[in-house]
């Protein structure tokens, strides 16, 4: 039996791990390398497994992270099964095709500026290579089970965004049993239910991503209603740039559970982004089915307006305060926040609330570095505007819950591969675990490990 990390090995994008045994080789998350260039620059390079020899793929959950090559994977041969959860199923959907969209937009450009290297250039997959991966998904409820291939899968609550998963693998002839945590979402956090206990396993391959971390101990709820209510009394408009799957309706809710509170004003809310209004409804859709932690009409009312077209969006240009407009992206690298952004930023009565980490680079960052001007559309705008950081939003375990989780089994895996963040966050992870008596490997991109005669992972040399 053998383990293959060709993503989510030293970074926090591109989550890719192949479970192989004599009979079978399912591919655990099959997502797309984001961020830095040399990153992105991964997704073009020869799959390090033959595509065609994948008999199934195995999905966590949506984002792009962790699902985004599977029209790739679809585009280079393979053709098997793709198991996730029905709402995963749903958010693909969407996801998918959007990326897709970016995919072929962003060769189009390239060909139209003649910067690319290929000519033409083309997209990493196109629309039809998503449809089709689309048509290849096996919708699992959560806590149930399927055969991939002969191995053993279930799927359990992984409380991260809706659908989310974490997965267990079983090997019925060694009796071998792997968990694959996928994302893991935090302990009594608004929205989403807790992740599920960790079951008995021999091999635990878990997330860092906030391996070196702790969230704020401020309850959202407080940091929300004290950034916004100044504002929104002093007839100011807030602006929220907001990732659309699941950022965007933890914020919706919170903010409507404080209207409900009287800890802010009654105002209109506005969500300006399809695809947020897209994965919104399919929230509501969910809320009771998926075991979340709200009811459908905290998403719904008359205090809320969806913007799904560009002439819906471009009405709010006439609205005056106060009220609340959600928009994309998160970190201001694109998309219809921009528009506001080059509205609002000049106005002192206004408020920008960036909602969640600012990666180096973009917008956002520059925002809470404090820069006085910000380019948008090749034009210098003053920021004048105030602004507020909102710690604590991100969806992620940290340190302590997934310190915590690994505690809830009965005992402790044998071995724990620690995979999907950056070497600090993995390292301070691995340390604590190892002061608690687990044994822990940190893997590297594209290395494998084979279980040795004494029942222990060695590194495949043959790799």
């Amino acid at each position: 039996m053998k383990l293959g990390f060709y993503g989510a090995a030293g970074t926090v994008t591109g989550s890719r791990f192949l479970v192989e045994t004599d009979r079978s080789r399912v591919l655990l998350d099959c997502g797309l390398f984001q961020g830095l260039k040399e990153l992105r620059l991964l997704n073009w390079q020869p799959s390090p497994f033959d595509p065609r020899s994948i008999d199934a793929v195995v999905l966590t959950h949506a984002h792009i992270d962790h699902s985004g090559y599977l029209p790739r994977l679809v585009k280079s041969g393979f053709n098997g099964p793709i198991y996730c959860t029905e709402p995963t199923a749903a958010l693909l959907e969407i996801l998918l095709l959007d990326s897709a969209r970016l995919q072929e937009e962003d060769a189009a450009y390239a060909n139209r500026k003649g910067f690319s290297k290929h000519h033409p250039a083309l997209p990493l997959y196109d629309t039809r290579d998503a449809q089709q991966s689309l048509r290849l998904l096996k919708a699992v409820p959560s806590g149930g089970h399927a055969s991939a291939a002969g191995l053993a899968v279930r799927l359990y609550e992984a409380g991260h965004i809706l659908g989310s998963s974490f997965v267990g693998v079983d090997e019925p002839q060694t009796g071998h049993h792997f968990i694959f945590s996928g994302d893991l979402g935090r302990y009594g956090a608004p929205m989403h239910a807790d992740p599920a206990p960790l079951p008995n396993c021999d091999t635990l391959i878990l997330e860092s991503t906030y391996g070196n971390r702790l969230h704020p101990n401020e309850p959202m709820e407080d940091q929300i209603s004290k950034a916004l209510e100044a504002t929104l009394s002093g007839h100011g408009i807030v602006l929220i740039p907001a990732f659309a799957v699941a950022r965007a309706q933890l914020l919706l809710l919170l903010i409507r559970r404080q209207m409900d509170a009287g800890r802010l004003p009654r105002v209109p809310v506005h969500l300006d982004s399809p695809m947020a209004s897209d994965v919104t409804q399919l929230y509501r859709r969910y809320a009771a089915r998926e075991g979340l932690e709200m009811e459908r009409h905290e998403l719904y009312g008359n205090w809320l307006t969806l913007h799904r077209t560009v002439e819906e969006s471009m009405r709010l240009n006439n609205l005056k305060g106060p009220r609340i407009i959600i928009a994309s992206s998160g970190m201001m690298t694109g998309g219809r926040v921009l528009h506001h952004l080059r509205r609002l930023l000049p106005d002192r009565n206004n408020l920008i609330v960036l909602a969640g980490y600012q990666a180096a680079g973009t917008r956002g960052r520059k925002l809470a570095d404090g820069a006085r001007y910000i380019r948008v559309y090749g034009g210098d705008v003053p920021v004048r505007a105030r602004l507020v950081q909102i710690e604590g939003l991100s969806a992620h375990a940290d340190a302590d819950d997934l310190v915590h989780w690994v505690g809830t089994a009965d005992r402790p895996p044998r071995t724990t591969f620690l995979v999907h963040g950056e070497p600090p966050a993995a390292d301070a992870l691995s340390t604590r675990l190892r002061d608690a008596g687990l044994h822990t490997i940190v893997p590297g991109l594209n290395q494998r490990f084979e279980i040795a005669e004494s029942g222990h992972w060695q590194e495949d040399r043959g790799s």
